[in-house]
């Protein structure tokens, strides 16, 4: 079936959603349009759903999201007896009603569905499924994508994101409905009336933040601080919780960015809310200087990664998420030896992506840093593998350089409520002395070397930006690169063919991960290049490691490789 003839299926529908009639009428006799939306299914891949709002099968709304539900729900009803499902969702546009259109499904499907009653940050989801000991878990949430995306994030009974495998299952199950006719609903009114829908209690909710509080790492009687933080929830999840778990500390002097405290998915002051970019931190920065605040901390709309400003000595600097992650490793390590508290054969999990800092850091401190593909799920594979060895408190940290940090065992998901939390553990332990984070940082990059990463994202939307994407891998493995601007490539990783070959020996070893379609070329004089799709954004993303302690020259270096990966993009 082509776009024109399902285009025309939906045409005969009478849709439930008024925001989808209306759109069904503006696009009509636009091909162009009515191609981007219907001309294939918005597939349930690792990361669930992910896309732009609208009409269409290749648009997130409430037949797609009911679609990949009926999967979902065909899939765990194969798996478990009298299965259950634990659902949240953000303050995405649509979330909500995505939300009980998803409890609707499995309600109908013989799945007892367990609702949060209002907006909640991701990791609660997480925390829910493993509560209630539920069969899986869904969270509505687009993460940090603009206000145009909403998605469908789906985990399994350890409340960790779905493998491959399993996602590929649910993909499978889905295909075989039909969009309109093969999904199965129950009123909200009845699941409730029922019990097939069931709301989460605010208890539940208190008991993950008596978790996260247990999390502190400097466990001494808690006294007020002098910390004065700047938050920014950026219109997300995060707004509640994160002050909480401030306030469990002794931070009262919290001050909110009030054009970014309120849920809004239309995100008006911040078009892109991702915490990694300066200017979505730029209104809490400004309140910050006229406070003369010490950090502005700012979580995402679903509140699973946070980024940081620090007032360094009067200048703001945004310390990068590797850095933020080698922080943590090396406070929570020094302060744990400290305390007593190290366990024995302690463990730190990273992905691939992330510093090779973060290594030399944990060999230092005799910890073992086990590296995995990027995807916290593949952190969380760590903390359920090490839990079923009742060796959990071998668990020091998991992060990740998009601003994704794990510091126990409570959830199988990057929590910006825990690293808030931590972020500001070691600011205050670190004002004492008179320093700033980026002089904590400094005294390690004077004992290690100077690391800097850079990312850059570049953008392939529409129809055929897949397309387009999955040709440029297929190039780069085909007519592989000898160079990136000017510096010889010694050595490449394929993470998809899972060897790793050594171009000044030709010698090949065995990469021992699942396969990813992930490519590492490790140049001369300490730099690393990494290139990968984004599994979440229409993205291919390069990951530069520059070791250098020239600093001066790093933008430049980083400048002339980015312009030497886009180079090979064309």
């Amino acid at each position: 079936m082509n776009y024109l003839e399902t285009y025309e299926i939906w045409k005969k529908r009478q849709l439930e959603d008024p925001d989808l009639i209306a759109e069904m009428i503006e696009i009509e006799g636009n091909e162009q349009e009515i191609k981007e939306r219907f001309i294939r299914m918005l597939e349930f891949g690792t990361a669930g759903l992910r896309g732009i709002l609208g009409v269409g099968t290749n648009r997130m709304n409430i037949y797609t999201v009911a679609l990949a539900t009926q999967g979902m729900a065909d899939y765990i009803n194969e798996q478990y007896e009298n299965p259950t499902v634990a659902i949240a969702y953000d303050s995405r546009i649509k979330s909500d009603l995505f939300a009980r259109v998803t409890a609707r499904v499995f309600a109908a499907n013989g799945v007892k569905a367990y609702l949060f009653k209002e907006l909640m940050p991701t990791p609660t989801l997480s925390f829910a499924v493993r509560q209630l000991k539920c069969s899986a878990g869904i969270v509505i949430t687009a993460s940090h994508n603009p206000s145009q995306y909403n998605g469908y994030k789906a985990y399994d009974e350890e409340g960790c994101q779905l493998n491959p495998e399993a996602a590929a299952k649910v993909l499978e199950y889905a295909a075989k409905r039909d969009i309109f006719d093969g999904v199965k609903k129950m009123s909200l009114d009845e699941g409730l009336r029922t019990g097939m829908i069931e709301y989460i209690s605010d208890e539940l909710v208190d008991q993950y933040l008596h978790k996260v509080f247990s999390l502190r790492i400097n466990k001494t009687p808690v006294t007020e601080s002098s910390l004065k933080v700047v938050y920014t929830p950026l219109n997300g999840t995060g707004n509640k919780l994160v002050r909480r778990i401030l306030g469990k500390m002794g931070i009262e002097d919290i001050a909110v960015v009030r054009e970014q405290e309120r849920p809004d998915g239309k995100f008006p002051t911040c078009p892109y809310p991702n915490p990694e970019e300066k200017a979505t931190l730029q209104l809490g920065i400004e309140l910050c200087k006229k406070i003369n605040g010490d950090l502005v901390l700012a979580t995402d709309p679903d509140a699973d990664r946070v980024g940081v400003a620090v007032n360094h000595h009067g200048e703001y600097v945004l310390p990068t998420g590797n850095e933020i992650g080698v922080l943590m490793l090396d406070y929570i390590a020094k302060q744990r030896i400290a305390h007593g508290t190290m366990p024995k054969k302690p463990i730190a999990v990273k992905s691939i992506v992330s510093t090779p800092l973060a290594d030399v850091v944990a060999k230092s401190y005799g910890i073992e840093m086990v590296n995995v593909l990027t995807g916290f799920k593949y952190i969380g594979e760590q903390v359920t593998m090490l839990q079923k060895q009742g060796e959990e408190s071998r668990f020091l940290l998991g992060f990740e350089e998009s601003y994704g940090y794990l510091t126990g065992a409570h959830v199988r998901d990057k929590d910006a409520v825990n690293g808030s939390m931590i972020i500001c553990e070691m600011a205050e332990y670190y004002k004492k002395q008179g320093k700033t984070l980026i002089d904590a940082l400094d005294d390690i990059f004077a004992r290690f070397g100077v690391y800097a990463a850079r990312v850059k994202g570049y953008t392939f939307e529409g129809t055929d930006g897949m397309e387009k994407m999955a040709n440029i891998m297929k190039k780069l493995r085909s007519n592989p690169p000898t160079s990136f601007a000017g510096y010889e490539v010694l050595s490449c990783a394929d993470y998809q063919t899972s060897i790793r070959k050594d171009f000044r020996t030709g010698g090949e070893t065995k990469i021992d991960l699942p396969t990813s379609n992930v490519l590492e070329y490790n140049l001369e004089n300490n730099l690393k290049v990494i290139i990968r799709p984004s599994g979440t954004e229409p993205k291919i993303k390069v990951y530069l490691t520059i070791v250098t302690n020239d600093k001066p020259q790093i933008d430049l270096i980083a400048e002339n490789l980015f312009h030497s990966a886009q180079g090979l993009m064309a």
